[in-house]
């Protein structure tokens, strides 16, 4: 083991998550993402609410925002959101302590988000969700039940 390998911090450090639609190229993004104050929230059940993203949230610092991703048709819940802390600080507690635990029988993931911008609450999937619930073919209570492909064969 390195003297880095100690200093690291996995939790906080960059995943290989990138939003595929932001505008402005790769060195700025990732310029963006470490200063970011803002989550990536997924995996999330389509029951849950925005008090219980709070509840959890706020247990690692003052939660400045959250904005709940919503099927762009239906405008109903469709499994992630984005959390805003107020400082870097409180946003890296949220990746160490957060990612990996349940909430709603769920394991919830999160990642950095290089910043909400209006429009990203809604689902890209073509049917109004998230792509990837458009290709599960599992049942899955937690998000709606099959997948898209699934019943509309």
């Amino acid at each position: 083991m390195s003297l880095s390998d100690l200093l690291s911090d996995s939790y906080v450090e960059l995943g290989g998550y990138r939003d595929q639609h932001f505008r402005g190229n790769k060195k700025d993004q990732e310029k963006l993402l470490k200063e970011s104050c803002t989550l990536y929230v997924g995996n999330l059940s389509f029951y849950t609410t925005e008090e219980q993203i709070h509840e959890l949230f706020s247990k690692c610092g003052d939660v400045k925002k959250i904005i709940m991703g919503i099927d762009k048709v239906k405008k109903t819940a469709c499994g992630f959101c984005f959390v805003e802390f107020y400082t870097r600080a409180d946003t890296e507690q949220a990746m160490r302590f957060i990612s990996g635990t349940r909430l709603d029988d769920r394991v919830v993931r999160t990642d950095w988000d290089a910043g909400f911008k209006e429009g990203r609450q809604y689902g890209r999937g073509k049917s109004g969700g998230q792509v990837r619930d458009e290709y599960r073919r599992d049942y899955d209570a937690g998000r709606g039940g099959y997948g898209k492909t699934v019943t509309t064969i």
